[in-house]
């Protein structure tokens, strides 16, 4: 083949390629540009239906999905700085832990460890002492709505007659809603009367995503978690002490004399005496010394702490205290440690009937 064949076949190659590159190219530059058009027409959907939507919040794409006349909350950014709303979220998981512990159960975050309603099935089973029908690991998403479906029915079921307002879904569960999450968890921890102390007057901002005529509104709304200690204790039933130290507390000092005899006969034994039932027990020791006397058994020293110098070394006395009632068969006392270690006179009578009510009649 001469070169003049060889050179034409060669040029007429490139022109080939040329043209083939241009097209590809021409497409490429479509694409592109069909692609701008359209992020350019979703940024404008956005900008019309969100003109109200509070700075900090973005409204994720399943948001722009929802049905007409549905709606979507969340959690409102600032909200989550709250240094409240967070000690409350710290209380909860902590709460949840000391329950699942037996489960070697540890939940680090509500949004994430809750979804799929794993810990929400053993938290429900440990509290009410009934076992769920449902399967112990779900992977899929079907398989977690199922499950969550029967916690929250059982839930709904138990809270209901007492008046709660329903303010979860399986929906808003399983979407990581950490507002429901939290309405669930406290009317729970209320429900069964969790020994621990909720952070009062806990409000958080939501933004409230609705569609109307295929428009989202937005609206920035509150909501309240939690009221004051004593209407969130008024769901139950109210105890002796509440009665007593609110209509009768003329009868307050026989009540703590009948304690402090009762005590004193064991603490006497190591030559120890009570006088103040507010201040004594504070610090756990005595709580210690006296399930000690009361079941008959030395508590090593190395346990606890026999001269706490802080208030959590208190706490850990008091806790400890605490374990060798419920292994003395005791139920576990409603009152927190820390309460009785800031000399809350209802915890620590509570903590005292419970010994006095079981080991009256012990020598």
């Amino acid at each position: 083949m001469s070169a003049n064949t060889s050179a034409t076949t060669q040029s007429a190659k490139m022109k080939k390629d040329e043209s083939f590159l241009g097209k590809l190219g021409g497409t490429l530059s479509r694409r592109k540009k069909s692609k701008e058009v359209s992020d350019l027409h979703e940024e404008g959907k956005n900008a019309i239906n969100a003109p109200m939507l509070p700075a900090g919040t973005d409204i994720h794409p399943e948001d722009t999905l929802l049905e007409e006349n549905a709606e979507r909350i969340m959690l409102d950014p600032t909200s989550r700085e709250n240094l409240k709303f967070k000690d409350l979220l710290k209380v909860l998981i902590d709460w949840i832990n000391s329950e699942l512990e037996e489960d070697r159960i540890i939940v680090k975050d509500l949004e994430e460890d809750c979804y799929d309603g794993q810990v929400l099935q053993k938290l429900f089973e440990k509290l009410s002492g009934r076992k769920l029908n449902v399967a112990e690991v779900t992977q899929s998403e079907i398989g977690q709505k199922q499950k969550l479906q029967t916690v929250l029915e059982a839930v709904n079921e138990l809270l209901r007659p007492h008046g709660w307002t329903i303010e979860w879904s399986v929906d808003s569960i399983h979407s990581k809603n950490l507002v429901a999450i939290v309405y669930l968890l406290v009317a729970l921890a209320m429900h069964f009367q969790a020994p621990i102390r909720l952070p009062e007057h806990v409000s958080v901002k939501v933004v409230v995503v609705k569609k109307r005529e295929g428009i989202l509104q937005t609206a920035l709304v509150t909501k309240e978690l939690t009221s004051t200690t004593e209407m969130m204790m008024g769901r139950f039933e109210r105890d002796a002490f509440d009665t007593l130290l609110d209509h009768a507390p003329d009868k307050l000092n026989v009540v703590k004399t009948s304690l402090i005899t009762f005590v004193n006969k064991h603490l006497n034994k190591l030559n120890l005496e009570v006088t103040e039932l507010e201040s004594q027990f504070a610090d756990g020791v005595y709580l210690i010394l006296l399930m000690g006397l009361l079941e008959d058994y030395f508590v090593p020293l190395y346990n606890f702490f026999l001269t706490p110098e802080n208030f959590e070394q208190k706490v850990h006395n008091v806790a400890f205290a605490f374990e060798l009632m419920q292994d003395g068969g005791l139920k576990k006392p409603k009152a927190r440690p820390e309460d009785v270690v800031s000399l809350n006179l209802k915890s620590t009578l509570r903590v005292l009937y419970n010994l006095f009510t079981n080991y009256k009649n012990s020598e």
